[in-house]
C-alpha cells in the first residue's frame, strides 16, 4: 500500500502522511473505513510505531482521519480536502506561471509543455 523513499530529503512521517492522502483523495481509501493499526504499518514499513503515531497525527490535524478511542482511526469525508486540494493546486499554478512570465516564458511555453505532457 505504502512505499517509503528512502533517498527523499523529507522526513519518513511526512512521506507517510502524503500517501495517506494520495489514497484518499484518489478514492481507494473509503469514508469510514478504518486505517491500520499504528504497530501493524510500523511493522509492514521496518519503522517506528512513533513515526506513523505522528503521521497519523497530522492526517488527523488536517482533517483526513478521526480517532474513536479504543478502536483506532477512520478515514474522513473527502469531498471537501479533494475541492481544497485542488484550489491548491490551482494557486501553486498561478504562481508558477507568474515567476515563469518573469522569466520571459509566455503562455504558449506553458500550454505546449502541458500538450507535451499528454502525448
Amino acid at each position: 500500500m505504502i512505499i517509503l523513499d528512502y533517498k527523499d530529503t523529507r522526513p519518513i512521517y511526512e512521506q507517510v502522511v502524503e500517501k495517506f492522502k494520495l489514497l484518499i483523495l484518489k478514492g481507494v481509501i473509503q469514508k469510514d473505513e478504518q486505517m491500520p493499526s499504528v504497530r501493524s504499518l510500523a511493522v509492514e514499513l521496518s519503522i517506528n510505531p512513533n513515526t506513523i503515531q505522528k503521521a497519523y497525527a497530522e492526517l488527523e490535524r488536517q482533517g483526513y482521519i478521526y480517532t474513536v478511542k479504543g478502536r483506532g482511526n477512520f478515514i474522513s469525508d473527502s469531498k471537501n480536502l479533494l475541492d481544497e486540494r485542488k484550489e491548491e493546486l490551482k494557486n501553486r499554478m498561478v504562481l508558477l506561471y507568474k515567476e515563469g512570465k518573469e522569466l520571459g516564458m509566455t503562455k504558449a511555453d506553458f500550454i505546449g509543455r502541458l500538450q507535451e505532457m499528454e502525448e
